[in-house]
């Protein structure tokens, strides 16, 4: 049980009871309607992205990127979001909406606009991107398009490296219609048997391990021709149905229920049901057809039979299908089409000595808090530096982590894995229900267990989420405490594009908080004494609407009142309300939010003193903020927690507050750039539209607030340098 003591934080005025029942009392002051449908504003986040790359003053294999983006955002929304939906339709559990709708009208909704946005995207590619692709030299072809020598040069490629792993399928009744896996890319062939004149179907699985887009022989040098796999098999079905007439081909794709539903309650070994339960995922339930939109109305029958799948779930697109395929095209290697380099730094109070001797990570620390900034500050050279000394050290005597998402060959894993060799206490907190990272996670969690490194897996029915990290060093006789609370993963490979904060610090509060949440996490303690961090999931949505309140009962005395919240998602109807009711007493409420958000801007009475702003570019905004101006005493937190349910009830999360005045500035300052009307963003509006500000009145580009911030970094290190 995990529990925060809102006067050990300072934010308990009032009895528990009174508190709810003041809250309970001013929400049935607000409107009914008055929350955006979830599903639908993470559709609109989607758009965005594709937004970018429709732009055309971006670089061109930027734009090629952010196109296999939304493809593979699109993906996991059917497989998680849709599948969740209508698992809990199916089965009569409730589905929660926030918007008074019945959940099939929900599912509805979703499939118009998915519908929509799907074809905007083909279109995108087609008319905008392959185009421009094309104009620099790269293009994207197809098999009509060839000449009789690249046509010879692609039949040898195929015999030699395609045709061998090709498996064609056949459907009769001595062969039932084959699995079709998720996400596979697929081929639906009719032939004719030329000595009975009897069409059949065939099924061909367009191989995922071949590169998607074939680079036509002898293309070299910055300009190439890519020809689509799927071509390149269609137009050589006659060799693998030798003797029968092919007399049509159709590429289809299909998108499996993929979540992950384990009863932990009800099962003695986590990893065994976890593992299990992957197995089963592999053959969940279709919710999402992909045709070429050229598919025959006979062939298109036999898929809907044969996949139980509805018309509503099909989707017909003009081709290519599967667009993921252009992260490939993305990583070409042309300067010239991807965005200018930025190289990050290392934060100033870890950069080397007036001798470039390496850095003492311990000596800087006991300086002050050290707040770094990734990917603008180097991960490698703080995060994993820091851990990698600690590994070493020959006075730490114990490590403990938490890892939600890294890879098996993370330095950070083998940092655990070399202190544990080493003969020091190591503790990995490991999550590994972390949703497409399972399997992953259950093999270097292993890893782990054999070097000695002691692994827990959190709390029966909960997620850990939180970014913690914790050294304990022997100086002097003294056991000193050495933290780490980030609002991201543990993960060197996306800290290089995920936009993230972490705290370091020595204090001594900090270090008993997070002693004492670890031994809750790893034993059976119940603490309840938390000094400088919010913990979900009992008391961190309670402790933020205490911050709110104060905020409005400020407003209402006549004192300046603001908050300032940035996020991936805000959908929590409690949070939302608290902040409604902010603004209605005066409180000015800046929302700063990447993906979902719920709460709906500038409606007269209700919320005209909310402003919501989204940022998306070349890094994902992924850190988590929390600033209230605490009339002159201003309370700032940085950590993992998303404003969802699942987050603050479903999963432990942590929140750490933020108190020296620089970091707390400096967090205000980012904040002043991202809501600043000369900064690139898109604008929420109290319908639900999203409008994209990139151009100023004067039709120039307005500020990329990811180049400034990387500028003002590199400026702060050239002005420490001259020092």
């Amino acid at each position: 049980m995990l529990e925060t003591s809102m006067a050990d934080s300072g934010l308990g005025d009032a009895d528990d009871d009174d508190f709810d029942e003041i809250v309970e009392a001013y929400d049935s002051q607000l409107p009914e309607h008055r929350y955006l449908d979830r599903e639908l504003s993470w559709l609109s986040f989607n758009q965005r992205v594709l937004e970018l790359a429709e732009d055309p003053t971006l670089p061109t294999l930027e734009r090629a990127n952010f196109l296999a983006i939304f493809a593979s955002n699109l993906d996991e929304f059917f497989m998680v979001r849709v599948a969740g939906l209508k698992r809990r339709i199916m089965t009569g559990l409730a589905v929660p909406t926030n918007v008074g709708r019945a959940p099939v009208e929900v599912l509805a909704d979703i499939s118009t606009e998915a519908h929509r946005l799907q074809l905007r995207h083909a279109e995108a590619w087609q008319s905008l991107v392959r185009p421009d692709l094309a104009a620099a030299g790269i293009e994207v072809v197809s098999w009509d398009g060839l000449d009789a020598a690249a046509r010879e040069s692609l039949y040898d490629y195929f015999h030699a490296q395609v045709f061998p792993v090709l498996m064609p399928l056949a459907v009769d009744p001595a062969h039932p219609f084959p699995y079709i896996s998720g996400l596979s890319l697929n081929l639906a062939v009719r032939i004719r048997n030329a000595r009975t004149g009897r069409q059949e179907f065939a099924r061909l699985k367009v191989p995922s391990m071949l590169p998607r887009f074939v680079k036509l022989p002898g293309d070299d040098g910055p300009t190439a021709k890519y020809l689509p796999l799927e071509e390149l098999i269609s137009n050589h079905l006659d060799d693998l149905f030798p003797g029968m007439e092919v007399l049509d081909h159709h590429a289809f794709r299909l998108t499996r229920n993929e979540d992950v539903v384990i009863e932990e309650d009800e099962t003695e070994n986590l990893i065994q049901a976890l593992e299990a339960e992957l197995l089963r995922r592999r053959f969940g339930p279709p919710i999402r057809l992909e045709i070429t939109d050229d598919m025959d109305e006979v062939t298109l029958d036999l898929l809907l039979k044969e996949l139980d799948i509805t018309e509503q779930e099909v989707y017909r697109l003009p081709g290519p299908l599967d667009l993921r395929g252009l992260f490939d095209i993305s990583r070409i290697d042309r300067p010239d089409l991807h965005y200018p380099p930025h190289v990050p730094t290392t934060a100033v109070a870890f950069q080397p000595g007036d001798n470039n001797e390496r850095p003492d990570f311990f000596s800087a620390i006991r300086k002050g808090d050290v707040l770094v900034h990734h990917p603008y500050e180097s991960f490698a050279t703080s995060v994993q530096a820091f851990l990698e000394q600690a590994a070493k050290d020959p006075h730490v005597l114990a490590i403990k982590q938490t890892l939600y998402r890294t890879s098996g060959d993370s330095p950070i894993v083998q940092a655990l894995i070399d202190a544990a060799e080493a003969g020091k206490q190591v503790l990995a907190l490991v999550e590994i229900k972390a949703r497409f990272d399972e399997a992953a996670n259950i093999v270097w969690a292993r890893k782990l267990e054999k070097a000695g490194v002691h692994v827990v897996y959190g709390l029966v029915g909960l997620k850990t989420h939180c970014k913690l990290a914790l050294v304990i060093r022997e100086e002097n006789g003294v056991l000193r405490s050495y933290s780490h609370v980030g609002t991201g993963n543990y993960n060197p490979k996306t800290s290089r594009i995920y936009e993230d904060f972490g705290l370091f610090t020595v204090d001594a509060e900090v270090g008993r908080d997070l002693t004492r949440l670890f031994n809750e996490l790893s034993g059976y303690a119940i603490e309840k004494k938390f000094k400088r961090l919010l913990v979900a999931p009992l008391h961190l949505r309670k402790g933020l609407l205490r911050l709110i309140d104060k905020e409005r009962r400020n407003a209402q005395a006549g004192k300046r009142a603001h908050i300032r919240i940035k996020v991936n998602s805000l959908v929590d109807e409690q949070i939302i309300d608290a902040l409604y009711r902010a603004s209605q007493a005066g409180v000015k409420v800046d929302i700063w939010v990447r993906g979902i958000c719920s709460i709906k801007p500038g409606v007269t009475g209700m919320s005209e003193n909310i402003t919501v702003r989204s940022i998306l570019g070349r890094y994902l905004e992924h850190s988590r903020i929390f600033l209230f101006h605490g009339d002159g005493s201003p309370q700032a937190f940085i950590g993992s927690a998303d404003m969802m349910h699942r987050n603050l009830d479903r999963r432990v999360e942590a929140l750490v507050r933020v108190v020296a005045e620089p970091h707390v500035a400096a967090l205000h300052a980012l904040f002043d750039l991202a809501m600043s009307e000369g900064t690139s963003s898109w604008w929420l509006g109290p319908d639900g539209e999203w409008t994209r500000h990139a151009r100023g009145e004067d039709g120039k580009p307005l500020i990329d607030m990811q180049d400034k911030t990387m500028a003002g970094v590199q400026r702060r290190r050239r002005a420490r340098a001259v020092r």
